[in-house]
């Protein structure tokens, strides 16, 4: 056999890799109640990634980019491409059969799925970042996972959804951007799958990923730097005066996911017009939280950690977020104590 023959053959043999299905099925005895459900719901979420992956690929031609028109529950714009993600998500959660109820960002109430004997909930926000989908700017989707602490066999309650941030069971988020990245927690660190277009299927590229405790990056709108209060402004001065690098994407999950790389610190702080913050904390705040500290990271809301914050009967609370490199975050803190 020629040089060039066995060179091709042996690029031939090179392993694939292993796929999302496959390292859950691995993983399933790291799960607290390891029969098979919430493995399930796992592959819901990647199933519906993978079709939201499709659509956002071809927003353009297929004419789905733009606004309805309409505002959704958070008075926000509602976009063309907001509402075919919620539509889809809410379609696999359902049609997998272990989600009892979604809340999702784009409705006000809790979506019934009709299967009463599923044993999960998911907080969803289906699209993140739906101001920069016309101008092809990555966007994201954000989850939470709780087991249901309601009657099994009866409808979901807001009981269900309101357990707080250390009762998640797991969260992770999808990247729609140069590759479509979905990244996930159970509670036993974090892993990273890229999608291959080719063969449509998620694949482990990322086993562990873990943010370093520094971080040479800085996220936030300065924007609106006269409306933050006097300690991030000051936290803020000291990163510039530390030739920090200024990066801000104002895609959430495209912000968080390359400080998680690359270590930095993420920032969404009460404003004048917002005094509770913008952000989720359900379906953004808490599914974020323990990504970053499964990943050896922090998340605080100033002087609280986001985990530890107790959510009220609002569904969609709000709250402040400061989330990235451990260092950053606590001297962020530290100044906030002063």
């Amino acid at each position: 056999m020629s040089q060039e023959a066995q060179a091709n053959e042996n690029t031939l043999a090179t392993p694939v890799g292993t796929t999302l299905e496959r390292y859950i099925k691995r993983k399933e005895a790291e799960f607290a109640y390891a029969t098979g459900e919430l493995s399930q719901l796992l592959r819901d979420i990647a199933l519906a990634g993978k079709i939201v992956n499709r659509e956002v690929n071809r927003a353009g031609l297929s004419r789905i980019t733009g606004s309805m028109g309409e505002k959704n529950v958070q008075g926000e714009n509602q976009q063309k491409l907001d509402v075919e993600a919620n539509i889809r998500f809410i379609r696999a959660l359902t049609n997998g059969g272990e989600a009892c109820a979604i809340l999702s960002e784009e409705n006000e109430e809790i979506i019934e799925t009709g299967n009463r004997n599923g044993k999960y909930v998911v907080a969803i926000d289906p699209l993140d970042g739906s101001s920069n989908i016309d101008v092809n700017v990555s966007i994201g989707t954000i989850f939470s996972i709780y087991r249901r602490v309601s009657r099994i066999g009866g409808p979901a309650r807001k009981e269900d959804f309101l357990q707080g941030g250390r009762s998640q069971v797991a969260a992770g988020y999808i990247l729609y951007g140069s590759s479509t990245m979905l990244v996930y927690t159970t509670g036993h660190g974090v892993a990273g799958f890229t999608y291959e277009n080719s063969l449509g299927e998620f694949f482990l590229s990322h086993p562990d990923i873990k943010i370093p405790r520094q971080g040479p990056v800085f996220s936030c709108n300065e924007g609106n730097w006269f409306d933050y209060p006097e300690f991030v402004r000051t936290f803020l001065m000291t990163c510039k005066e530390r030739r920090l690098t200024a990066r801000y994407v104002g895609s959430l999950v495209a912000d968080y996911h390359r400080n998680l790389f690359t270590g930095g610190i993420y920032l969404y702080p009460p404003t004048a017009t917002k005094p509770e913050g913008k952000l989720r904390l359900l379906y953004e705040g808490y599914p974020l939280a323990f990504i970053i500290e499964q990943a050896g990271g922090m998340a605080v809301t100033g002087a609280d950690v986001v985990l530890d914050v107790h959510p009220t009967a609002d569904l969609h609370q709000r709250a402040p977020l400061f989330v990235g490199s451990a260092d950053l975050v606590e001297e962020l803190q530290a100044v906030a104590a002063q």
